[in-house]
């Protein structure tokens, strides 16, 4: 049974303020065919927060930053999980749900911190620093989680490593944000030099043209963003933690240093906000389309499958850092 009209107007409404009129006739029909699919096949869609509008506010069912997503992933009533975002955010679901099908639409949809380690680097770290704890960004494979004592994200990255009670810790793969942690506390952070191919990209001198352009404009940045970025901005955070500064501050004016689709996302809940846009987008999220997305479902692509040795250490790296 297709989508009313009354419920694709509704959808409109919610994006009308990022989405021109002229441009929504081109997705209506795939929007129809997922919401058909996903009743037919009992399947959901978990959407990560930098895809498109029409994905994360009108076909995904669960929104959110990896830590949402990862830990929301557990409590899927699903046969079916299409995950809207990047390969390593469908293997930890995968991880979370062995007994689910996890479909991911673009093989090709990677992330340059994952690329930027394996699991062979993490043991030749293991033994250049013995006995030192190993917390692993969720930007990785499932491969490089199981050579790890925990996971972190963004997010919850401090509250892991000081969860740990060593003085010394490895962190990888993403430089910047080791080093962003690094200046919360007094715990020795020993880094990779992974870094996100959006988020190395802003500069100080992004900020102060910002600043210069846009007097008044409150700045949130990434932790991912070098640490004289992040030194410089008004809040730093998750895009979670983005989003409900957002929420709960009102600025009149803000630009968010992070992938340019977050913006769009957090400005449909905020019509009283004037987001200023940066645009430096992510092209392994931009490689997920409704288009892949609705073949995906009906053609049961592409399945993500984990070796059975390394789902089960790489998940218990993923509880630890879930039980914190």
């Amino acid at each position: 049974m297709p989508v009313s009209l009354s419920t694709t107007a509704s959808l409109y409404d919610r994006v009308r303020r990022v989405i021109p009129p002229i441009e929504w006739p081109a997705f209506t029909d795939d929007i129809e065919a997922i919401f058909a699919l996903k009743r037919k096949r009992n399947a959901v869609i978990l959407a990560h927060n930098y895809q498109t509008p029409e994905i994360f506010h009108c076909v995904a069912d669960i929104v959110g930053d990896s830590l949402a997503l990862a830990r929301k992933a557990m409590a899927v009533d699903a046969d079916i999980i299409v995950l809207a975002g990047v390969h390593f955010m469908a293997e930890t679901a995968k991880l979370l749900n062995p007994g689910k099908t996890v479909l991911i639409p673009d093989l090709g949809a990677g992330c340059s911190l994952a690329d930027s380690i394996t699991a062979s680097d993490v043991r030749l770290m293991r033994q250049r620093y013995p006995g030192v704890p190993v917390v692993t960004y969720v930007n990785t494979s499932a491969a490089v989680k199981a050579e790890s004592d925990i996971c972190c994200t963004s997010g919850n990255a401090l509250a892991v490593v000081e969860s740990l009670g060593a003085s010394r810790v490895i962190m990888l793969p993403d430089e910047y944000l080791a080093k962003n942690i690094a200046a919360q506390t007094k715990i020795e952070i020993i880094a990779w030099k992974g870094h996100c191919e959006v988020h190395e990209r802003f500069t100080p001198a992004d900020i102060r043209e910002l600043r210069e352009a846009h007097p008044g404009v409150t700045v949130l940045a990434h932790p991912e963003c070098p640490p004289e970025v992040v030194a410089m901005a008004d809040f730093a955070g998750s895009t979670a933690a983005m989003s409900d500064y957002v929420g709960r501050h009102r600025p009149a004016r803000v630009v968010l240093m992070t992938e340019c689709s977050m913006s769009d996302n957090v400005a449909v809940k905020h019509p009283d906000v004037d987001f200023v846009r940066p645009c430096n987008l992510c092209p392994h999220m931009k490689r997920i389309t409704l288009a892949n997305i609705r073949t995906a479902l009906e053609e049961n692509r592409h399945i993500v499958t984990i070796d059975p040795d390394i789902a089960e250490r790489a998940s218990r790296a993923v509880e630890r850092m879930l039980a914190i």
